[in-house]
């Protein structure tokens, strides 16, 4: 088994001793990145420098992780215009078609994409950019072919294509890849349903308008835009007029916030005069209430005033306390009316009595 000299991790091999063989120095393929501290190198910069034979591998063969002295070189190509999840999750895929793998990533120039495909958001340089920072990426073919070559091929050398299975008719061709997969070298990717550049423009142009009053606002021209005069003044109208919604709506937010603040105030004022009030009463009746410490304060006024009125009783050692009350004598001269004499006997006697007593006090 040949040994792989410390190194081959950066796409650099250290000499090795005269006594090992020429066959082991020729073991010179970059390795994939161990670090993700750095973007993707470019191919022009690091290419494959290895002088070992290049056998062609079977896909079972690299499935089992051989050969074991160098990775499997797996190459995908594209446009990546607006680089977004479904280009990212088809690269890993690619990646991770083979336990040891290299993986080339060849993107297209504006030239060749305009001729065969069409206007592209992101130039050249942008989208070479996206691949690099992407981390799946071993290292990026700028200016890559649009139909791929057997010199290509060799000259990257090449172990498999990864593409979605999708027939992809270009260039005058039902299928770019119906040699490569004539070859044996084919290897299909999986799709991602609902996303791809073409769903991200058709979005940008659904919703044009609001994108050019949102730029108008941040401060781009309409020359830039590309928005012509009238219609300038129509963005920048409603973009006035989306000013003054959205000051109502603010307005209307701090109303109903104010309300919300005055409504909870007022419940707490109330309650709070509830308690108060509650308090008051509950005072109230204990001082002027039925059984209220006010009536019996005025019981024991009203007592004392009675008590300082009323005259006073004479003592018990009086003389007078002793004796029966009894009339006193009425002289012998008053004549009871109230009871006259019923006949004329009684008469004469009442008169020879009192003619007695006369003689008697004589």
């Amino acid at each position: 088994m040949p040994v792989r000299a410390a190194g081959a991790e950066s796409g650099t091999s250290i000499p090795k001793s005269p006594s090992d063989t020429m066959e082991e120095l020729e073991h010179t393929c970059p390795q994939p990145r161990l670090t993700l501290t750095a973007p993707a190198p470019f191919a022009d910069e690091t290419s494959c420098q290895c002088q070992a034979p290049h056998e062609k591998l079977t896909i079972a063969q690299a499935r089992l992780g051989t050969p074991v002295d160098r990775p499997v070189r797996v190459y995908a190509d594209g446009i990546f215009d607006l680089f977004h999840s479904g280009h990212a999750r088809a690269l890993m895929q690619a990646k991770t078609l083979f336990p040891n793998s290299y993986l080339l990533v060849g993107v297209c120039s504006d030239d060749l994409t305009h001729k065969f495909k069409g206007f592209t958001v992101m130039n050249e340089t942008e989208r070479y950019e996206a691949l690099r920072h992407c981390r799946y990426v071993d290292e990026v073919i700028r200016d890559a072919p649009w139909t791929l070559t057997p010199e290509f091929l060799e000259k990257h050398k090449i172990d498999f294509v990864a593409h979605d299975d999708i027939p992809y008719s270009s260039a005058g061709s039902d299928d770019v890849y119906k040699h490569i997969k004539e070859a044996g070298m084919f290897v299909p990717t999986q799709r991602t349903e609902g996303i791809s550049t073409s769903d991200i423009i058709t979005r940008i142009v659904r919703d044009y308008d609001v994108y050019a009053r949102r730029n108008l606002q941040r401060g781009y021209t309409a020359k830039e835009l590309n928005v012509s005069f009238i219609n300038e003044k129509k963005y920048r109208f409603q973009n006035q007029v989306d000013k003054m919604k959205e000051k109502v709506k603010n307005v209307e937010e701090k109303s109903k916030e104010f309300v919300y603040k005055v409504e909870e105030k007022s419940h707490d004022l109330i309650q709070k005069w509830e308690e108060k009030s509650r308090e008051f009463i509950g005072s109230f009746l204990e001082l002027f209430g039925p059984d209220g410490a006010w009536k019996q304060m005025f019981q024991e006024r009203s007592g004392r005033m009675l008590h300082a009125f009323s005259p006073r009783q004479s003592p018990n050692s009086s003389p007078t306390r002793g004796r029966s009350p009894s009339r006193s004598p009425s002289p012998p001269w008053v004549i009871n009316k109230a009871s006259p004499p019923s006949s004329p006997k009684a008469a004469s006697a009442s008169l020879s009595s009192m003619s007695e007593g006369d003689e008697d006090e004589k």
